[in-house]
């Protein structure tokens, strides 16, 4: 992507939170709290050379494979719905957004802006991860022979090979109500789709797609919720990652970029959860409804799809003979570790189009990072 940098009173005090408390202090207090002096003193002891072991490089570099996907997703979705330097589609000349950032804009008028912020820490991600493990001796990750997809031919994107497909997509809606339930994935339990979303586009494919209020609104709402599901997957991926790092500084590392997908999963939370209420909901397109989830929730009770619950709801954690507590979820490796995150996103179909020797590729450095233990 080519020089990628460049309304509600409810997102205004969010921003003044998030810069206040969880950006400016949060990542200190989570390394504290996580973090054990006997821990630290073991891995410091044994590795005083700087030295990564084989199962710290394979999580690195799976980290960075998953980092050069999430970056080619983010680009593409920048590149038509973010601030650069897209080109309005609108006849009126007065216009400044094209219909996508314009629907976007109704979720969240800082929505365009957030889109672009996001691509640039994803690219910010797999640079640093590549370059670190170049420091140390590894090799770094490569899937440049693996950009093959077509990605839009709409007005603003560019002409380019892409690793990840926006286009048939088959979003997994259940993290909505999952960070809404009190029962948690790594205790066994499951949970139903918020909104029934397959085979459907993120992204407006050709020109066409901006002609329809309702056709561009309902690829809109469809690419906010997979914002809130890409991002919830960076989270339990990078958590239970830190579990198995040895090295302090791959600890700090899995810390502190997770820590920042948290910041984005939090974002796309409240974004998606406005395209499910008034005024944009209810909105039809193409036998895709996205209801008011005010009026008409699709579950029972209410509050599993409650819009405005935007942090996560305690859980079990641990034990179940504990109290509950809100944390990020899952964080085994069954549901939130390598290989349940290229699988997940198989499914997704981010991958539909692609090489099998790419998807051989993933699988074998995620299975190498899975394997890895502290």
């Amino acid at each position: 992507m080519e020089n990628p940098i460049s309304n509600t009173r409810r997102s205004v005090d969010r921003r003044s939170f998030m810069r206040g408390g969880l950006l400016a202090g949060g990542a200190a207090t989570i390394g504290a709290g996580l973090l054990s002096n006997a821990t630290l003193a073991r891995a410091q002891d044994s590795r005083e050379d700087g030295h990564l072991d084989a199962g710290d490089i394979a999580i690195l570099r799976f980290l960075a494979a998953a980092e050069l996907i999430e970056a080619d997703l983010w680009i593409q979705y920048s590149e038509l719905g973010g601030i650069g330097d897209n080109p309005p589609i609108e006849i009126d000349p007065n216009e400044q957004l094209n219909p996508y950032q314009a629907a976007l804009s109704n979720l969240d008028s800082d929505g365009p802006q957030y889109i672009t912020s996001n691509t640039l820490d994803e690219v910010s991600h797999a640079t640093f991860l590549n370059a670190y493990l170049e420091s140390k001796g590894a090799e770094p990750v490569n899937f440049d022979e693996f950009r093959i997809l077509q990605g839009s031919q709409a007005t603003g994107a560019q002409d380019i090979g892409r690793l990840t497909n926006l286009m048939h997509l088959n979003v997994d809606t259940s993290w909505f109500v999952r960070y809404r339930s009190a029962t948690n994935p790594d205790f066994g339990a499951t949970f139903p789709q918020a909104i029934k979303i397959n085979n459907r586009t993120a992204i407006p494919i050709t020109d066409a797609d901006f002609n329809n209020a309702n056709h561009i609104q309902v690829i809109a709402n469809t690419a906010a919720f997979h914002f809130g599901y890409i991002e919830q997957g960076g989270s339990s991926l990078y958590a239970a990652m830190n579990q198995k790092a040895k090295h302090p500084e791959v600890v700090r590392i899995t810390l502190g970029i997770g820590g920042d997908e948290v910041a984005h999963f939090l974002e796309w939370v409240d974004f998606a959860g406005n395209g499910v209420q008034a005024p944009v909901a209810p909105v039809t397109d193409s036998g895709l409804t996205f209801p008011d989830f005010f009026a008409n929730p699709p579950l029972k009770p209410a509050s599993l799809v409650q819009p405005s619950l935007i942090f996560p709801v305690p859980c079990e954690f641990i034990s179940p003979d504990l109290p509950h507590v809100s944390i990020i979820r899952p964080l085994t490796d069954r549901f939130g570790g390598a290989v349940a995150t290229i699988a997940s996103f198989t499914a997704d179909g981010l991958f539909f189009g692609q090489s099998k020797k790419f998807l051989a590729v993933l699988n074998t450095l995620a299975v190498e990072a899975d394997a890895a233990h502290r």
